[in-house]
């Protein structure tokens, strides 16, 4: 294999290739494969580069790499039990890196590195492979405490490691933190009802629905009906809650990272403005945002973070 191919393979093509899976990676290599993964992957990657400090890239580029090999051992293997192996033998990976063992893997082997020079703890990337896990394991959520105990692990844990990454540690900056990405979260499953379906994923807690007098066989058969409009009015004000309270974390940070989180923030507010807009009815249209209206948001948090900061 020509050495560009071997730093250009997806995850899934990687565990095919017997020449990827045994090769040792110089940390260069295992650079340039992060870089590229992230570059290749993540369509808002070069807005949030603009934005981050420059010496802190190639550590964001390594925390995306990890997140986006755990995503796709999760959702794109295509068979459960071999995902939830290959989960394990991810974190099983992961807990040999941070405990001074030899990664061989590019991803820990670049990863390593980030961990260590910025003292990064096991837990937030352990709590990402949970959640991944759960993904094949649990399919439905009775209430609000289960669907927030799954943003617990699969979104929170990003923030985190995003504030530690730019020398935040406090309890404070991370209470806001999980508000915001917990919110995210919810926006997106809101946004990818009908995504998630296909993958058979209810993220609406059952009990909203049994509140309403709707049921999951309905949303199956995308009956859009004024039970299930007010499930996601119902739904789409508690991620507004959500974002409320995580928005006075951007006047908290760097400037060039409150932007970032302001980005973030107002965004996910816009994808909860859109399916009001349209009714709730995310059923027949997955609400999206446009080019002009992310020009917009960028220019709203220019200006909005154009004054003095917090201390």
């Amino acid at each position: 294999m020509a050495p560009r191919e071997q730093l250009q393979l997806e995850p899934v093509e990687f565990l095919k290739s017997a020449d990827a899976m045994s090769r040792a990676w110089t940390a260069e290599q295992a650079y340039s494969y992060t870089r590229w993964l992230a570059a290749h992957h993540y369509e808002n990657f070069h807005v949030v580069s603009f934005l981050l400090p420059k010496r802190l890239h190639q550590d964001f580029h390594n925390v995306y790499a990890f997140c986006r090999w755990s995503d796709d051992l999760g959702d794109e293997i295509g068979d459960t039990s071999e995902s939830l192996r290959l989960l394990e033998w991810w974190r099983g990976e992961l807990r040999k890196t941070c405990g001074g063992g030899n990664p061989t893997h590019p991803v820990f082997v670049a990863l390593a590195r980030t961990i260590e020079a910025h003292q990064l703890p096991v837990e937030p990337f352990d709590d990402l492979i949970t959640a991944f896990v759960q993904d094949q394991t649990t399919t439905r959520y009775r209430d609000w405490d289960g669907v927030m105990g799954y943003c617990r692990n699969s979104a929170n844990p990003v923030g985190r490691l995003v504030l530690m990454l730019c020398g935040y540690r406090d309890e404070e900056r991370f209470r806001l933190s999980d508000a915001t990405c917990s919110a995210l979260q919810l926006a997106n499953f809101w946004q990818d009802v009908t995504v998630d379906l296909k993958k058979d994923r209810v993220y609406l807690p059952l009990d909203l629905f049994d509140r309403h007098g709707y049921s999951v066989e309905e949303l199956y058969a995308l009956q859009f009906t004024p039970a299930f409009r007010a499930v996601m009015a119902e739904a789409v004000d508690y991620a507004q809650r959500l974002f409320e309270q995580g928005l006075p974390l951007a006047g908290m940070l760097d400037r060039r990272l409150a932007l970032d989180i302001d980005l973030f923030s107002r965004g996910g507010m816009r994808v909860l403005a859109k399916i009001r807009a349209q009714g709730y009815d995310v059923l027949k249209a997955r609400p999206s945002i446009s080019k002009l209206e992310r020009v917009a948001l960028l220019a709203g948090g220019l200006l909005r973070l154009a004054g003095p900061r917090a201390a």
